[in-house]
């Protein structure tokens, strides 16, 4: 009985020891996982920024002009307007500064987020005083656009690329897992 027992502290301390192996790996693989994700929040915007590279050439055919200035009759209805010659996908809304940078007299009532077809990021922010809806667009970099914007805007953009980047799935397959990876550490930091 007694080299039963030996024989059976030998296993547990086996056992100890394994799962001592196996908890230090856990760790260690999780130091890997934080650093990778580091890197890859480092890279964020050079990513964003490569996606709007391989955007850029479809921006012409499914963006849109947006509303640069109008007026707004007393049904509602705008007329007079003008719209941007360049098209823009619309990528995020946030909630609006108080003021425009241009003029601190009019009050910002929308903003959003967009990428042109010239490839660069604008906020465009609308104010309306009762007749006059006027728009100033803010080009900004894609590191100011996901610090205000979020992540969310590479998502709209992976959308479009998505829906309309077609037989390059390895690409948007790469670009899926990349994002999911993102937005995992976004939730839980």
């Amino acid at each position: 009985m007694v080299s039963f027992m030996a024989h059976g502290d030998v296993q547990m301390d086996e056992i100890e020891a394994g799962f001592k192996k196996l908890a230090d790996r856990i760790s260690e693989r999780e130091g890997e996982k934080e650093a990778l994700s580091e890197e890859v929040r480092k890279k964020e915007a050079a990513l964003l920024s490569r996606m709007a590279k391989t955007a850029k050439p479809l921006i012409p055919s499914i963006g849109m002009n947006l509303l640069e200035r109008g007026k707004q009759d007393t049904k509602g209805e705008l007329y007079n307007t003008v719209f941007s010659r360049k098209k823009m996908i619309v990528l995020g809304k946030t909630d609006p500064v108080e003021f425009r940078p241009d003029d601190i007299t009019k009050k910002v009532d929308d903003q959003f987020c967009v990428l042109s077809e010239d490839g660069k990021i604008y906020e465009v922010m609308y104010s309306f005083d009762g007749f006059l809806v006027d728009s100033y667009r803010n080009e900004i970099s894609f590191e100011e656009a996901l610090s205000r914007y979020g992540v969310e805007i590479q998502y709209m953009l992976y959308h479009a690329l998505h829906d309309y980047l077609k037989g390059q799935d390895e690409l948007i397959g790469a670009l899926k897992i990349t994002l999911d990876f993102i937005s995992e550490k976004e939730k839980k930091g």
